[in-house]
């Protein structure tokens, strides 16, 4: 199969917004076919990281809290941001501990994936993590509202089959365990 390179060139970039949660630029584009787009918007992100947590007694490891942008209150696995320097598994293990007071267990990597390949340039790290323990309490930021929340694994298969995991960078990997399970 012939893969011919299909590769933009980028003639000039822009940034428009640069604050810690939202950076965009605009960039001047040319397509290999000689065509110049000169406004094509991307949203710079760091590395992001989500974890499929359970327990030593099969629980499964859940948050839940409000999301604004769609102005819902719903379950999700955790998930955060990777700190600048640190791998994707450190920052994992980071998020879980602070954000429900788990850590241990056995950890991989399961998939990598991308919110949206045309116009966000990161990546999510999407772990699994088995036999986790709780060690402590939570460590959230001022701004973190979380409850956690230990599943079965019907509730987690309900909430899926259901549509009520509605962000897709969990929903993904979560559908992913599951079908590699059978």
């Amino acid at each position: 199969m012939e893969k011919r390179d299909m590769k933009w060139q980028t003639l000039k970039s822009d940034y428009i917004i640069r604050r810690p949660w939202l950076t965009a630029r605009r960039d001047t584009v040319k397509l290999p076919n000689g065509v110049i787009n000169d406004e094509y918007y991307v949203l710079e992100y760091p590395t992001w990281v989500n974890i499929i947590a359970i327990t030593k007694d099969g629980e499964y490891v859940f948050i839940r809290q409000y999301r604004h942008g769609i102005d819902e209150t719903n379950f999700e696995i955790v998930a955060g941001v990777c700190e600048e320097g640190e791998e994707p598994v450190v920052s994992a293990q980071r998020e879980l501990l602070e954000e429900t007071g788990y850590a241990g267990g056995e950890w991989k990597e399961i998939m990598t994936i991308s919110a949206n390949t045309s116009t966000m340039n990161n990546l999510s790290h999407c772990f699994l993590a088995t036999g986790v323990e709780k060690v402590s309490e939570q460590h959230l930021d001022k701004t973190e509202d979380i409850e956690v929340h230990l599943l079965s694994e019907a509730d987690v298969m309900n909430l899926l089959e259901n549509g009520e995991i509605r962000q897709a960078l969990m929903a993904a990997p979560l559908w992913k365990y599951f079908y590699d399970k059978k």
